[in-house]
């Protein structure tokens, strides 16, 4: 699929679920919930498809021995989840119109959860409901717009889709665009340059997960080069400070069949992950130029302050002491870098730093 082929395919998926406006009560921030729940569906359902014919032949192999096992469990080792019959993306767009469709995807999107935890409060459920107060057949309109995502649309698609949908949201809602993503050729060239073979990997601003979902796929990339088989080791760290960008990287990383935790947290106060010194790669894009990060609350962490923390060249008033501020977040940024790293790790950042 090239860019062309995507951008048309971006194009029409967005005009599909604009129209959503005139037919529910809904704002566009209320059902881009559903709608990119829908296109991950789609996504999981088109990588199960790769695997079901390897799923199934190990599950017949299997069965009757004393290694045998349930389908469930084979499916999560190849694939990384597990689609029931009633979950697949054809099942659900072929149900007659008189189903409750709204029911059906929300026991489907339950049941991923159930074999997968990682996703458990993630996948959207109950909003499917929602959609269907003015206008039942809302459901149905939405399967059968997603359906025209290619089988060979890969997991790095799956996140591109994502991200232009959520900057169409942002702006339809007057919210500036929305979060900001790396483009994919940089990220590209960031994984090659740090050849992340195996290890932990950590992205302290991962947004929607692209510089795992590249990471992965270098490692599949070199593994063909190599004729090599077997599990990389690889598991991924990210903290993102908005809800509906972790929930969006869950999936990504999901669908992609990667380990790894994803965390709401705002990095410059939060450190979920006792991050000093503990991780083999640092691949990051940070937000650039923050001046507003409170310098109490950061001065005596150690993930800042081992190398120094910046600091006002006038002294801050008495009164002002509580509310003053880092000068440029980006040293902070820096130095996280620095110490999130064991002693021979190795990090690439997008560095576009105004000093």
């Amino acid at each position: 699929m090239n860019t062309e082929e995507l951008k048309k395919l971006e194009d029409t998926l967005w005009k599909a679920a604009d129209n959503l406006r005139a037919n529910s009560d809904l704002k566009s921030t209320e059902y881009s919930t559903p709608v990119l729940g829908l296109i991950f569906l789609k996504f999981a359902d088109n990588k199960y498809d790769q695997y079901e014919g390897e799923i199934l032949k190990e599950y017949s192999k299997l069965k009757g021995t004393r290694r045998e096992k349930p389908l469930h469990e084979i499916a999560v080792e190849k694939c990384g989840f597990y689609l029931p019959e009633h979950a697949r993306y054809d099942h659900l767009l072929n149900l007659p119109e008189e189903k409750e469709i709204d029911k059906a995807i929300k026991d489907a999107m339950a049941d991923i959860e159930k074999y997968k935890p990682e996703l458990k409060g993630i996948l959207p459920q109950d909003e499917y409901f929602r959609l269907t107060r003015t206008d039942k057949t809302i459901p149905k309109q939405l399967l059968k717009n997603f359906s025209n995502i290619p089988k060979d649309a890969t997991g790095d698609m799956f996140g591109q889709i994502y991200e232009y949908f959520l900057g169409n949201f942002a702006l339809a809602e007057g919210q500036g665009g929305g979060e900001f993503f790396t483009p994919r050729s940089v990220v590209r060239l960031m994984v090659e340059i740090i050849e992340p073979h195996n290890g932990t990997v950590f992205d302290p601003a991962c947004g929607s997960g692209g510089m795992f979902v590249q990471s992965a796929q270098f490692i599949d990339r070199r593994r063909k080069e190599m004729k090599a088989n077997g599990d990389s080791g690889l598991f991924v760290y990210g903290q993102e400070k908005t809800l509906e960008t972790v929930k969006l990287a869950k999936m990504n990383i999901a669908v992609n069949g990667l380990r790894g935790d994803i965390r709401q947290a705002n990095t410059y106060y939060e450190d979920a992950f006792e991050s000093f010194e503990k991780f083999d790669y640092v691949l990051t894009n940070p937000p650039f130029n923050v001046d507003d990060v409170n310098l109490s609350r950061v001065e005596n962490d150690v993930r800042f302050n081992t190398y120094g923390v910046p600091r006002k060249k006038t002294k801050a008033k008495k009164k002002d002491k509580g509310a003053e501020t880092v000068p440029n977040a980006n040293y902070l940024w820096i130095n996280l870098f620095a110490t999130s790293l064991k002693p021979n790790g190795r990090r690439d950042v997008v560095e576009k730093y105004h000093f």
